[in-house]
């Protein structure tokens, strides 16, 4: 098993086994191999993400969820959550924020539940009402900094639908400027244009059954 952990578009996979695709990844010159759970040698891993030739790190344990705690320990931890909405024909809504396809999302607020979260930010930030919860599909994970300080983003992913018969409002505080169903046949027209952890939860999403 194994996650994704994105700083930009570089990955940083934490596992508990190496598997073909890792092992690929691993064959890269400029690919870093940890396989020690330390807060030096996830010090030395961070350090190593700075570097313009980065290509990916492993991080291996065979305790996965050890590993994950002393790495999140170097990062202010945010939760948040969002869907992967669908209309009757089987579209996908799809926001254009600050230049790039996206998810709808939010950060979860104090007491509130990640599908009562899901549920509103999905409603803010597109105007869409009448939506009906199907299930989870996943997490997904990336850094960023802000005001000198390293943050970790946990956004948990749902399935839900909608009509597409009603009006799309974009959320302008929040840098949408776009909104727009997408036919799974134009999947790629986004998918050129997006973020890695979007094509991750996408592709998760269109392999379940």
């Amino acid at each position: 098993m194994y996650i994704n952990i994105y700083f930009g578009d570089k990955p940083v996979i934490l596992c508990d086994e190496i598997n073909k695709e890792l092992n690929e990844i691993l064959h890269h010159p400029d690919a870093v191999f940890v396989d020690e759970v330390s807060p030096r040698a996830i010090k030395s891993m961070l350090h190593e993400i700075k570097k313009e030739e980065f290509h990916a790190g492993v991080l291996w344990h065979t305790d996965l969820e050890k590993l994950k705690e002393t790495f999140f320990k170097n990062f202010k931890v945010i939760e948040a959550a969002g869907g992967i909405v669908q209309n009757e024909k089987k579209e996908i809504l799809f926001i254009n924020r600050l230049g790039k396809w996206d998810l709808p999302k939010g950060k979860i607020e104090k007491g509130e539940k990640e599908e009562e979260c899901a549920l509103r930010e999905v409603t803010e930030e597109t105007g869409v009402t009448g939506l009906h919860l199907k299930k989870k599909v996943g997490e997904t994970y990336h850094v960023y900094d802000e005001f000198g300080k390293h943050f970790l983003k946990i956004s948990h992913w749902y399935h839900m639908t909608c009509s597409s018969k009603q009006e799309l409002l974009p959320q302008t505080e929040e840098y949408i400027t776009e909104i727009k169903w997408v036919k799974t046949i134009n999947i790629k027209e986004p998918m050129q244009n997006t973020y890695p952890n979007i094509k991750d939860i996408l592709s998760k999403f269109f392999d379940e059954p």
